[in-house]
């Protein structure tokens, strides 16, 4: 197992390399070039500056979060041929540069929802939470707003202003995808990009659906083990596979984590890691990583990791606002750091466990 932080980039991101560098047990980053629209080709030279800049502080590029796959693969328009074939070339330099892992999501309009970015917790914490009510009152037009107020200032993954100025020109074109249309284009995707894939060894591991339900009434076709068993038989071949978030799965508390985790054994390329507290069906605010302070046993996660012979990266998902710390919601440094180096006991304690 290899333990990661996502990382957004110089500039972007509030946590510097340095201090990632410094988490014990911290082999590397997850990133992106994050400036680079939907459906761009990746130049090269922009790969291998973002590399030589990690390698540079003593860390590696273990993963890519996210190649983001342009909206007409994902409708099916003609179009995305053109987009497909720009995607297999980021694919491509990604594959020579030595980048074997791409998370991705196949989510429409938005990659994640919540209704609130900065909950106060009894500690005096704050966190992402969602609340299926307070999401009914609002205008998906106007979300942005609402999202934006609680920002700290910082442009959030998938909610860029760029494509929060088209929603209603995204709804309008998501308004005939239904879920079997949304899930053939996603294995006609899949199909299209395997060669590449399969010639330069690069894991796909799409991203489950957050929150694991419909929302604004567009579909959701990745959301407990039926559906990610469904894309693995639809492509099975060893580069189709999952990137097992805890908490997009977990928002469902009927998704049993560690039965998932067994099912797909071979096919977890990646897995975000993270503890949610569960109040009412549809409401659930995230927590601390120990699994104490929420609603999710994390030995039992990672245990479950272990016993499939999990050797994949890893990396603490979204943390707490803790300590006075002004950062991106949800991913901060401190409580991320605290969330890595408790997954790491757990791992180290595992194993040791498993040798007696």
């Amino acid at each position: 197992m290899d333990m990661t932080l996502r990382w957004f980039g110089e500039g972007v991101d509030s946590v510097s390399l340095e201090q990632i560098r410094q988490i014990p047990g911290v082999k590397g980053v997850i990133t992106t070039l994050y400036d680079i629209p939907a459906g761009e080709a990746w130049p090269m030279e922009r790969i291998l500056q973002m590399k030589e800049q990690v390698e540079a502080k003593g860390l590696k590029v273990l993963g890519i979060e996210s190649v983001n796959i342009h909206d007409a693969i994902k409708v099916g328009i003609p179009e995305r041929e053109q987009y497909i074939a720009n995607y297999i070339t980021t694919l491509e330099r990604l594959g020579q540069a030595d980048i074997h892992v791409v998370c991705y999501n196949f989510m429409p309009v938005f990659d994640w929802t919540r209704s609130d970015l900065a909950k106060v917790r009894p500690d005096g914490s704050t966190v992402l939470a969602y609340d299926q009510k307070e999401i009914d009152k609002l205008d998906p037009e106007h979300m942005f707003e609402s999202m934006g107020e609680k920002s700290n200032g910082f442009e959030l993954p998938g909610w860029e202003p760029e494509r929060m100025a088209r929603i209603k020109e995204l709804f309008e074109l998501y308004k005939d995808v239904n879920a079997d249309v949304l899930f053939d284009n996603l294995v006609y995707f899949l199909k299209a990009i395997q060669p590449v894939c399969e010639q330069y060894d690069i894991k796909m591991a799409i991203h489950p659906d957050d929150p694991a339900w419909p929302v604004f009434g567009l579909a959701r076709i990745i959301t407990g083990k039926e559906q990610l068993l469904k894309l693995m038989k639809a492509v099975d071949a060893p580069f189709n596979g999952v990137t097992l978030c805890t908490g997009s799965l977990g928002s469902n508390p009927d998704n049993d984590i560690p039965d998932i985790i067994r099912s797909l054994k071979g096919r977890i390329h990646f897995a975000h890691v993270r503890n949610l507290q569960y109040n009412a069906p549809g409401d659930f605010q995230e927590a601390a990583h120990l699994s104490a302070d929420g609603s999710m046993d994390m030995y039992a996660i990672m245990k479950a990791l272990y016993d499939i012979g999990f050797d994949g990266i890893v990396r603490p998902d979204h943390g707490r606002a803790i300590w006075g710390e002004v950062s991106m919601p949800g991913y901060g440094l401190y409580d991320r750091a605290l969330g890595a180096c408790y997954l790491n006991g757990l791992w180290e304690a595992i194993e040791k466990q498993n040798r007696n």
